[in-house]
């Protein structure tokens, strides 16, 4: 199993709404066009960082499972420009994405 984390950075002046987030891009677009590819997401909002009262490296982050880096290519390569074209309708951040194996 993998895992693409998708991270958006924290700033002075980063904007990011979570609702439009969750709701029209996470649970109808990217869902939609993944289809049974993804087995599942989490989408976390950042709270803070290591220390009180710090604030968190990143505002949001997004990860989701698929069964291979090749199930995750196929279901998202033919969608890419109609989920990325979608970011700047809730953040002006620019994500970072990172692929893993899954490990425990």
């Amino acid at each position: 199993m993998i895992r693409v984390s998708v991270l958006y950075p924290n700033s002075p002046g980063a904007t990011f709404d979570m609702p439009y987030y969750i709701d029209s891009h996470m649970q109808t677009l990217v869902k939609g066009k993944l289809g049974a590819a993804l087995k599942r997401m989490e989408i976390d909002h950042g709270l803070g960082g290591a220390m009180p009262g710090a604030p968190a490296p990143f505002i949001a982050a997004c990860h989701m499972f698929f069964d291979s880096v090749e199930a995750f290519q196929a279901s998202f390569g033919p969608n890419a420009d109609a989920i990325l074209s979608d970011i700047p309708n809730y953040t002006n951040t620019q994500p970072t994405v990172q692929v893993s194996e899954v490990k425990l």
